[in-house]
């Protein structure tokens, strides 16, 4: 069995086990990197030099943890959500519960869209957004399972086919220049408007993918319990009985600003700060309990932050170990001369990979090198080229532990500590993405 293959079936086995994340990756990350032939220094190397890569994003989920549950202690998502519980009639079993959930959930995919291409913040908008809401969604005794997968369908699907934001970088910048570069000498030749219209099938099994899980895997109500995301010398509720007309301005002030910190200086982390700052001075929560409020913020987002480091230490361990060549290579020998089954072991071989490394961005240079020459060797024309690299680097955001697409809504959902990672983010969009990806990215590879 390849390394990257064993690797991969220990970690997604230990994590379905509730084993923790973090610990199956370093698991995996020991029994790969061995099973390779590593010695167990340059295991434990590999993975130290890849820890940093996700320190970064971890500390910002950190820090907007922290702005998240200052929010929720200056009392004003439990007046907002008060006011919407009384608003729409939520108290009362109405035939408007069903129309409110699915404006909910369609404000919250167009939010998703709008952060990957509109307003680029990726998955920062998550922990800032969500939790203010998970009352108002135990109101509607809303499946959180629906949630992950629409927040998850809206930061990844919307950069996977409109070349705008952070689809620039991932069709362009990416996609477009390593086939151009690895297909230069195999007479490959693509333009712009050819990788976007390439997506458009894989893209479609991913919109199927969101309809089933909303309108018929999670459409039954599913109930929790309303929980405070923080405890002071006030309850949410106290506070808000209390907020006065100016801190509602300083406090919108604060969210507008984290976002606009953000967008100018490209860093979550000082977006984060920025908010949480505007939120200590403006007096909605009493200045001795500032620290105690950003250190429960910061304990909210541990586990995500772990798991992110982990997974970039996990993810230079399997590229040290050579045997990402190695499992492409081993895999072609099964292939022979059978195009549609070449179609469907490229596409599997890529979701191993990008499980591993889960990030499409940092998978297409991988992916390319190896997958131009074999998908020209066996026939395929240019657009398929496209859509079989295109499909098989953005499996991995879909449904890997250890991706952002999927411990955003996490972080998010969870707040209250009433949504499992794995569970209730990571099997549903596995089921709903990726394997209509992998139907969608064949049949994509056979008729274009």
């Amino acid at each position: 069995m390849n390394a990257v293959v064993l690797a991969i079936l220990v970690m997604v086995s230990l994590s379905l086990a509730r084993v923790s994340v973090v610990f199956a990756l370093m698991v995996a990350s020991l029994v790969g990197g061995l099973y390779a032939g590593m010695p167990l220094g340059e295991v434990l190397d590999a993975f130290n030099d890849g820890l940093g890569n996700g320190a970064t994003i971890a500390l910002s989920y950190a820090v907007l943890g922290a702005f998240a549950v200052a929010l929720s202690r200056s009392g004003i998502t439990e007046l907002l959500a008060r006011r919407a519980i009384r608003r729409l009639g939520l108290d009362d079993d109405g035939q408007s519960h069903r129309l409110v959930v699915y404006t909910l959930l369609g404000a919250l995919l167009a939010a998703a869209i709008s952060s990957q291409n509109l307003v680029p913040v990726h998955i920062a908008f998550i922990p800032v957004l969500v939790p203010p809401l998970l009352k108002l969604m135990n109101h509607l005794d809303l499946d959180r399972r629906a949630v992950a997968c629409v927040i998850t369908f809206g930061i990844t699907a919307p950069y996977m086919l409109l070349p705008v934001g952070f689809g620039a970088i991932f069709l362009n910048d990416l996609l477009l220049a390593n086939l151009n570069e690895n297909g230069a000498e195999l007479g490959l030749q693509v333009t712009r408007g050819m990788v976007p219209m390439a997506m458009l099938i894989p893209i479609g099994g991913m919109l199927i993918g969101l309809a089933v899980a909303v309108l018929w895997s999670y459409r039954r109500p599913r109930r929790y319990a309303d929980r405070d995301l923080s405890h002071g010398d006030e309850t949410p509720a106290e506070a808000a009985s209390h907020l006065a007309g100016w801190q509602k301005l300083t406090i919108a002030a604060a969210l507008v600003g984290t976002v606009a910190v953000q967008l100018l200086s490209g860093s979550m982390l000082l977006g984060g700060l920025f908010g949480f700052a505007l939120l200590s001075v403006s007096g909605v929560f009493r200045w001795h309990e500032q620290d105690g409020i950003f250190t429960e913020g910061m304990r909210l987002m541990t586990l995500v932050g772990f798991i992110m480091i982990s997974a970039a230490g996990f993810a230079s361990v399997m590229q040290a170990s050579g045997q990402v060549e190695t499992l492409v290579a081993g895999s072609t020998e099964l292939i022979g001369d059978n195009q549609g089954l070449a179609a469907l072991i490229m596409l599997l071989v890529g979701l191993f990979i990008t499980m591993g490394i889960g990030s499409s961005f940092s998978t297409i240079p991988i992916i390319a090198s190896l997958y131009v020459p074999l998908a020209l060797n066996f026939g395929f024309s240019p657009m398929a080229t496209i859509a079989l690299v295109g499909t098989a680097a953005a499996l991995g955001d879909a449904g890997s532990p250890a991706s952002d697409s999927t411990l955003g809504p996490t972080a998010g959902l969870n707040a209250d500590g009433q949504h499992d990672h794995i569970w209730d983010s990571v099997v549903p969009t596995f089921l709903h993405y990726n394997i209509p990806l992998i139907a969608f990215g064949w049949l994509a590879a056979m008729i274009l």
